[in-house]
């Protein structure tokens, strides 16, 4: 039998491609799907919206269900995003996927933890300690470094040795409130994680 170049490697190209997919069971017969129990069944779904950006993507709140267990009763046990939401058809960003952490979360610290100046550890302090300090801190630097008027002689009313950088995890809501307290105290130099 004569075969040509190309006849060749058609023939040895279907032969690599058969053997190669012959061996993973690829079959082109009908499949029968076997659905088992959804591990959310015993939960209460509620939507809500991501809080990371001004995006808005859609979110899924699984929570814990008492009569299955009365002890985690309204925990989350998963977030998901929402495939009706218009913005984000259940797709979500690696933050928005990872937002299950602000709730569940079994290595976030239970108390405050504060390192002295020129120390290599933190200690726990309590809360009392710790915003009493914060307080102290942000009015001392504040009162040092207040500026009335600027070189033009303009009332500015403002201090630029403090800045804010607020959290990510902050709605919208909270972000309005941190930024009065922080432009009442005359601080100019104002940012949100969510838009760096």
């Amino acid at each position: 039998m004569e075969q040509s170049r190309r006849s060749f490697l058609k023939l040895g190209s279907g032969a690599i491609v058969a053997s190669a997919f012959g061996g993973l069971g690829f079959s082109l017969a009908p499949v029968r799907a076997y659905a088992g129990q959804a591990k959310l069944q015993w939960t209460r779904q509620t939507t809500t919206i991501c809080c990371y950006c001004a995006v808005g993507c859609g979110l899924i709140v699984s929570t814990s269900d008492a009569a299955q267990d009365p002890k985690a009763s309204g925990r989350a046990v998963n977030i998901e995003g929402d495939p009706d939401h218009p913005i984000n058809e259940g797709g979500l960003c690696s933050k928005g996927a990872s937002l299950w952490q602000i709730s569940e979360n079994g290595q976030r610290p239970k108390q405050p933890l504060y390192r002295a100046p020129n120390s290599t550890e933190w200690k726990e302090v309590s809360w009392d300690w710790a915003l009493s300090e914060i307080a102290a801190r942000v009015k001392k630097t504040r009162d040092a470094n207040f500026m009335e008027k600027n070189a033009a002689g303009e009332v500015v009313n403002r201090t630029e040795a403090m800045a804010s950088f607020g959290s990510a995890a902050l709605d919208t809501e909270e972000c309005w409130a941190l930024q009065s307290m922080m432009r009442s105290l005359g601080l100019v130099y104002i940012e949100h994680q969510a838009r760096l």
